[in-house]
C-alpha cells in the first residue's frame, strides 16, 4: 500500500476545504430562505433572520398551502416534469441508438447536422413565429414539444451506447432479433445508469423551466409553478405583495416569497438522493470506448 507524502495530504486537505466552501455558499442561502419562511413578519422586518428562524411559525406555508393557485401550478407542474421527463427519454434513445450503426446511412451528416444546433439558434422572434405557425401558442404542448430533445444528453447517451460491445449486438442479430428487439432487450436494460442520470437533467429542467410559458403561454391554467414563482417575486413589489394577499405587514410577504421558494425547491431536491448513485457512473461510463 502506497502512503502519501506530505505533499499529497495537503493538496487533499485544500481540495476538502475547497469543496466545503463551495458547499457552505450553496446551502447558506437556502438554510436562510427556510429560516426566513418559518419566522414571524416582526424579526423579518427588522432584519434580523439569518440561518435560524426566529418567532417561530407556519402562516406562510399555511397561506401557500391554502391558495388554490399555487396548488394548482404545483401539480400542473408535476405533470408536466413528469411527461417531459418520459418524453424526452424516448426521443433521446429514437435519436441516439441508430447513430452507432456504421452501416447507416449518411451517419457523418446527420451527426455533424445535429451538432450545428447546438452551437447556432434561430432567436427568439423567429421560434415565436414558428410556435404561431404551428398553433402552439396558448397550447401546453408548447411546454413539451419543442423541448422533447436534448442534443447533449443525445451525446451523453449515444457515447454510453458506444460502450456496450458489440459482441451482444452481434450475437441477438445473429439469433434473429430485430433492430427494435435488439434495442429493448439489450440496450435499454444495460443503460439504467445513463438514464437515470438524464432523466434527472430533464426533470430538472422542466422544473425549473419558465421562459418557454412566459413567451408562449397566456392562460393562467397552464403557468407552471416556476413562473409564478417568478410573477410575485419579480414583478410585484412588497407593498403590493402584501396588498394582494390581505396583509398589512411588509414582512410577512417576505415570509410568503421565501416559502414559495421553499416550496418550488423541496421537491426536486428529494429527487436527488435516490439517483445519486447512478449521476457520475451514467456521465462518464460512456465516455470511454473500451
Amino acid at each position: 500500500m502506497k502512503v502519501k507524502s506530505r505533499k499529497d495530504k495537503i493538496g487533499d486537505w485544500i481540495f476538502v476545504i475547497i469543496c466545503i466552501f463551495v458547499s457552505l455558499i450553496c446551502v447558506i442561502p437556502m438554510i436562510n430562505l427556510l429560516a426566513k419562511s418559518l419566522s414571524d413578519s416582526s424579526y423579518l422586518i427588522r432584519n434580523e433572520i439569518y440561518l435560524l428562524p426566529k418567532g417561530f411559525n407556519l402562516d406562510a406555508y399555511t397561506t401557500v398551502l391554502k391558495d388554490a393557485k399555487y396548488i394548482r401550478a404545483f401539480f400542473w407542474t408535476v405533470f408536466l416534469t413528469v411527461v417531459c421527463t418520459i418524453t424526452s427519454l424516448v426521443m433521446t434513445t429514437l435519436c441516439a441508438y441508430p447513430l452507432i450503426f456504421d452501416k447507416l446511412k449518411g451517419r457523418g451528416f446527420i451527426n455533424v447536422m445535429i451538432t450545428i444546433t447546438m452551437f447556432f439558434n434561430a432567436g427568439t422572434i423567429p421560434n415565436y413565429l414558428l410556435m404561431q405557425k404551428l398553433n402552439l401558442l396558448d397550447n401546453p404542448l408548447v411546454l413539451i414539444v419543442p423541448s422533447c430533445l436534448s442534443v447533449y444528453n443525445m451525446i451523453i447517451m449515444r457515447s454510453f451506447f458506444y460502450g456496450i460491445p458489440d459482441s451482444l449486438r452481434e450475437s441477438a442479430e445473429i439469433d434473429g432479433a430485430t433492430f427494435f428487439q435488439i434495442m429493448m432487450k439489450i440496450y435499454v436494460p444495460l443503460s439504467k445508469p445513463v438514464y437515470a442520470t438524464l432523466a434527472l437533467f430533464y426533470a430538472v429542467g422542466r422544473w425549473n423551466g419558465y421562459s418557454d410559458a412566459l413567451m408562449y403561454v397566456k392562460e393562467s391554467k397552464y403557468y407552471p409553478l416556476q413562473l409564478l414563482l417568478y410573477n410575485i417575486l419579480n414583478n410585484i413589489n412588497q407593498v403590493e405583495v402584501a396588498t394582494q394577499e390581505g396583509f398589512s405587514a411588509p414582512g410577512l410577504s417576505e415570509s410568503l416569497k421565501a416559502a414559495i421558494v421553499m416550496f418550488s425547491t423541496i421537491p426536486i431536491l428529494l429527487i436527488y438522493p435516490w439517483l445519486q448513485r447512478y449521476f457520475i457512473h451514467g456521465v462518464t461510463l460512456g465516455a470511454v470506448k473500451e
